[in-house]
């Protein structure tokens, strides 16, 4: 089910916040959970599952798909779905590539990539949603 941001002080903003947490932390758990000492080379549990022929990348895939799940239901639209889908097909397909496909999915971090997707759409949309009611923006945006 697709929501709307609630208000601050709802009740239902915790709810949205902990989910909003749940994606957060998988994505950053699949794409950017550890980091290869002496470099800025972040990877995660996508790249390692992945080693697993087959059965590991389909177990990715289905993570990534959760992932948009619950994108849909923190309230993304039809334009960016697609395009958090062509960003989980791109790395389900590449990164199914034998060898090349585990260093694909450290370059890549497509579940990362979605997250931010998300976050800047919402921020669009809440300053919109602020524009429209005349509500200034916070200090600091």
């Amino acid at each position: 089910m697709r929501t709307e941001i609630p208000n601050l002080g709802s009740p239902a903003f915790e709810d949205y916040k902990r989910l909003f947490e749940r994606l957060e932390q998988s994505s950053l758990w699949l794409d950017a959970r550890y980091r290869i000492p002496f470099t800025r080379i972040y990877f995660g549990w996508d790249p390692i599952i992945g080693l697993v022929p087959i059965a590991g990348d389909i177990a990715a895939a289905a993570l990534s798909i959760r992932n948009i799940r619950w994108a849909y239901q923190l309230g993304a639209d039809a334009r960016l779905l697609r395009q958090m889908i062509g960003n989980a097909a791109i790395d389900a397909m590449l990164g199914a590539v034998p060898i090349v496909g585990v260093f694909f999915d450290v370059w890549y971090r497509a579940n990362v990539r979605n997250l931010h997707l998300l976050v800047n759409a919402l921020e669009a949309r809440q300053k919109a949603d602020n524009a429209i009611h005349g509500i200034a923006p916070h200090p600091g945006t």
